[in-house]
């Protein structure tokens, strides 16, 4: 696992950047061309993006496929993030902003492409889009409520799926306090 540094936050908050790494991150390794044809750029402006995300840690060329002429990247393990660390930052403010403004926008775009496929009845069934509006926790809960949920995603991430039916499956889990919206005073007359 890898954690953000400013320095690294500021090489990927760029929006392609961010496109290039979730497309390696959804569809496995990939190389400059299959890009390009994805997300409809150049393969040279591709290539630059790709060589400054392999400079911030973020990707690594995958030695064991193609050549010389054809560089295939993969993603080579976990990256974490604090937004708290670069909140008060000046230098870093603006890139966290761009990064999590993306980032919600492609969770948004995950769930919007699942409800508008036609998926069968037991998909549908066995898929979830539910929110738990009736917590009351601290800081403290909270990040305990976070670290058993990923605990229980990570024991399935290394279950091997069982049969033809197995799909890919992403979870999406937003976890945030949200301000309460104050009561307006009764009208007195």
């Amino acid at each position: 696992m890898r954690r953000i540094d400013a320095r690294s936050l500021r090489g990927l908050a760029h929006p392609l950047r961010m496109d290039i790494l979730e497309a390696i991150e959804l569809d496995g390794p990939a190389t400059s061309t299959t890009l390009s044809a994805r997300l409809g750029e150049s393969t040279g402006t591709i290539s630059w993006h790709l060589r400054l995300l392999a400079d911030h840690g973020y990707i690594e060329e995958d030695v064991e496929r193609g050549t010389k002429r054809e560089r295939w990247w993969r993603i080579p393990g976990r990256t974490v993030l604090d937004p708290s660390e670069f909140r008060d930052d000046p230098d870093t403010s603006g890139a966290l902003d761009v990064y999590l403004r993306h980032l919600v926008e492609r969770y948004f775009d995950r769930v919007r492409t699942y409800v508008d496929e036609n998926w069968p009845g037991e998909w549908q069934q066995a898929a979830s889009l539910s929110d738990w509006r009736d917590l009351h926790l601290t800081p403290a809960q909270l990040t305990a409520l976070n670290e058993e949920l990923g605990t229980v995603i990570d024991r399935y991430t290394k279950v091997t799926p069982d049969g033809p039916a197995a799909e890919r499956i992403i979870v999406q889990l937003q976890s945030f306090p949200r301000r309460s919206t104050p009561t307006p005073e009764p009208d007195p007359s």
